[in-house]
């Protein structure tokens, strides 16, 4: 069971460092850390989670980084749900707690969007859907390539957090915009169930797009991965 207690509190902690960033401290009057910020602390979030957890259990923290990392053959396929369940609660979990510490702001008018994900309306640039969904593709896809490269045992040793958490800082940087930022099914589902938004109207391309950008990801380090080729 460590590994399973080690991804939900690798994604706990994500969730509650990108997106109490995001929610607590992105507008602050004066002092907020805005964009800049957010995507730093989801980045810092990775990183860390990964140097603590990443010796347990691989330091996923994201649905769609497990089933990368299966496509990819580096994990094994009757951990996927098990991972995955202890993904989302983890995430879930975090959320509650930042809905708690959210309510006792004085004047407390609501959650609002919760740093929730969304295309349309609910995109903070008003970007359109089939905008959201490929960027998001891509964007996995990417990250997905980063993790198994820098993982790779041909790779220097000890770094791969680095810049795995780098990455995920630069995806922030292009896409907070766009989607606000998924590649995380579990990030996004957790704080949709407290978005005061039709958030969780949208959630299934929260899904949907960072696991096929995912799956595009694994199978391009494959081919450009392979020693034989």
């Amino acid at each position: 069971m460590n590994k399973y207690l080690a991804e939900f509190l690798g994604t706990f902690w994500l969730v509650f460092g990108g997106c109490g960033s995001a929610v607590l401290a992105a507008a602050f009057p004066e002092l907020g850390i805005g964009f800049l910020g957010v995507a730093l602390a989801f980045g810092l979030t990775v990183l860390t989670g990964a140097y603590a957890f990443g010796h347990i259990s691989g330091g996923h923290f994201n649905p769609a980084v497990s089933v990368g990392l299966w496509v990819g053959g580096r994990f094994q396929a009757k951990e996927l749900a098990p991972y995955i369940i202890s993904q989302v609660i983890g995430g879930t979990i975090a959320a509650l707690v930042l809905y708690i510490i959210v309510q006792g702001q004085t004047g407390f008018a609501g959650t609002g969007g919760f740093a929730s994900n969304g295309y349309g309306d609910l995109s903070p640039n008003h970007f359109s859907l089939i905008s959201a969904f490929l960027i998001e593709v891509v964007l996995t896809a990417f990250f997905l390539i980063v993790i198994l490269g820098s993982t790779d045992r041909r790779a220097p040793a000890g770094f791969a957090p680095i810049a795995i958490g780098l990455a995920l800082t630069l995806i922030h940087l292009i896409s907070i915009p766009v989607t606000n930022t998924s590649v995380n099914p579990a990030r996004s589902t957790a704080v949709a169930l407290f978005a005061e938004t039709a958030a969780l109207s949208q959630l299934w391309l929260f899904w949907v797009a960072p696991i096929i950008g995912a799956i595009i990801g694994a199978l391009i380090y494959k081919v450009v991965g392979n020693e034989k080729s």
